[in-house]
């Protein structure tokens, strides 16, 4: 395989070839989970480079992991062990981020190494966003790693990132490498002519059509989560209204360009924060709310108390810093964490070295929760982040004042500086949550994170565990995006039981509650996929050559070993 190396730097330089486990560590493990043996990381810095590299790939029989920022949390875009029948390379997308504006930036094409964070401020001007905003965005997350997944965000009008409208190649039953332009614009014949044109946008007003009414975003969402009589959840990763080649393909093709719809900014919103030691005051809100309002809300984030402190405590340094120095600049802040954990792990002094140095530091930090915060913290276990249009705030304040006080609740208006915080110390909840495992490695096993769906006619939303699950536990955390019902719930798991015991028991509970998993964070390596799911990854890659083991799936050539094929 020393000629195939050779061959990809001859593609994209001997700089962007990454060979050997300390120069790839930051490709191959995953930001939670994830890890494995790969012959060579590459990054392209064109498609057209991509187009080569891959080709070489198909050349040569190998797997091929596409990757862009590795910030999920499912371990899918990173190898699982090394139970692979043929060698692994990884192409990282990262060097190709351009954007691209059609018309009056209504729509934009993304190559694969577009970041939400990039695309939020490439938007601001025009006074527009991309799907999701801050949250994977703090991360480093890209457009095209939500499409694939059908990550959801937090933004309740929008559903899962979606498009019908892509450029990507696949790798049909013959091992034959093809590209499958689908973006609704004439870019030429040939894959290197479309490529060229792609990266150059060499594009006029008249090449870009409307790709036969296809869409570039779930257009109805907003009306599907207000049906809150449904038995079925909003959006799940496996839902098949929402499958369609790129999107929701978990990288089983490898996608060069996604075309996908903005969205008109919501100027001057208002922010409202709820406390309650009743969760059926919480529920019964979610129903009126998505029932009555004639303006649906822009968001509407669940803190239980756990998840509070857990941000508040581990995720004080991620806080910080995002305030301090902005968004764009934390994926560099990852790489260099991870450099060093590489290097303290090559030298005996453990691969989490940084995270005990980051939280003795993070003490030192001034208190980043607000007052009047704090005090909702010390009063109710479960918090709502309810942030409404301007156009929304008459109806969402005469809806609130007359439900609170309550005797369990009350709620207040956030000034501009508590909303900001707020929503920061929602976010910071998934740092948070990888730091209080690394200090307290003594304890905890690992952490069981699940990401699901309930239905939208639930009413006993709140998880209560039973006792013999509850003793296996050190901590838990619960968070979400509450208008949609998707919940986020963490587990830290005791040192000395088994994780996938406990997985199963949670499991088993979610399912006499009709609830699907996982909700936005994609099946990875984590959850085992079920059957409608892998015939649409098998239609895709016929030959399992892309990111093979997806959903617990096979990892051999040709899908050999799966039950159905």
């Amino acid at each position: 395989m020393q000629s195939l190396i050779s061959e990809f730097r001859g593609i994209v330089g001997r700089r962007h070839v990454h060979v050997g486990a300390r120069a790839t560590r930051r490709f191959r493990r995953g930001y939670r989970q994830g890890d494995g043996p790969v012959l060579a990381v590459v990054r392209p810095g064109t498609p057209l480079e991509q187009w080569r590299v891959l080709q070489c790939c198909a050349d040569a029989g190998v797997v091929v992991i596409c990757q862009a920022a590795n910030t999920g949390l499912t371990g899918g875009s990173t190898p699982d062990g090394d139970g692979y029948d043929r060698p692994v390379v990884i192409i990282n997308t990262m060097r190709m981020a351009a954007i691209r504006l059609i018309g009056d930036g209504a729509q934009v094409v993304c190559l694969p190494g577009a970041t939400l964070d990039g695309l939020e401020r490439k938007l601001a001007p025009l006074g527009r966003e991309p799907h999701s905003v801050i949250g994977s965005s703090c991360i480093g997350a890209t457009a095209t790693g939500g499409v694939c997944n059908n990550s959801g965000g937090a933004l309740v009008r929008r559903g899962p990132a979606y498009t019908e409208m892509a450029l990507f190649a696949r790798i049909d039953a013959q091992g034959r490498l093809e590209l499958v332009n689908h973006l609704g614009i004439d870019l030429g014949t040939g894959p290197e002519d479309i490529l060229r044109r792609l990266e150059a946008w060499d594009v006029a007003p008249e090449d870009v059509g409307n790709g036969g009414n296809a869409a570039a975003s779930d257009r109805d969402y907003a009306h599907h989560v207000r049906d809150v009589g449904a038995p079925t959840p909003a959006r799940f990763n496996a839902d098949p209204r929402r499958l369609h080649e790129a999107s929701g393909s978990a990288g089983h093709l490898a996608v060069f360009a996604l075309r996908l719809d903005t969205f008109a900014a919501d100027p001057e919103p208002a922010v409202f924060y709820i406390g309650t030691n009743d969760p059926d005051e919480l529920a019964t809100l979610r129903r009126d709310v998505l029932s009555d309002f004639e303006h649906l809300p822009i968001a509407g984030e669940y803190l239980h108390a756990t998840a509070f402190d857990l941000s508040r405590t581990y995720g004080k340094d991620l806080f910080w810093f995002i305030k301090r120095f902005g968004t764009r600049n934390v994926p560099r802040a990852f790489a260099v964490k991870s450099w060093i954990d590489g290097v303290t792990d090559a030298i005996g002094l453990g691969p989490r070295l940084s995270d005990h140095l980051l939280q003795g530091l993070s003490r030192l930090l001034p208190r980043q929760v607000p007052p009047r915060l704090e005090d909702w913290r010390d009063r109710y276990a479960h918090h709502l982040l309810l942030k409404t249009t301007a156009e929304g705030a008459a109806e969402a304040r005469a809806c609130l004042a007359g439900r609170f006080p309550s005797r369990s609740g009350d709620v207040f208006e956030c000034d501009a500086r508590e909303a900001e915080d707020a929503f920061l110390l929602r976010f910071a909840v998934g740092g948070g949550v990888v730091r209080y495992r690394a200090v307290h490695a003594r304890e905890v096993e690992d952490i069981v994170a699940l990401d699901i769906a309930l239905p939208r006619n639930t009413a006993d939303w709140f998880e209560v565990l039973p006792d013999e699950i509850e003793r296996d536990l050190v901590a838990k955390q619960y968070c979400g995006h509450f208008f949609c019902h998707v919940l986020h719930q963490e587990y830290f798991v005791r040192r000395g039981v088994d994780c996938d015991v406990v997985k199963a028991k949670l499991l088993a509970t979610l399912d006499t509650r009709g609830a699907r998993y996982p909700a936005e964070h994609n099946f990875g390596h984590s959850y085992k996929a079920p059957e409608e799911l892998l015939q649409f990854y098998r239609a895709l890659d016929p030959t399992n050559s892309f990111n093979p083991g997806i959903g617990r799936a096979t990892k051999r050539a040709d899908w050999a070993g799966d039950l159905t094929v």
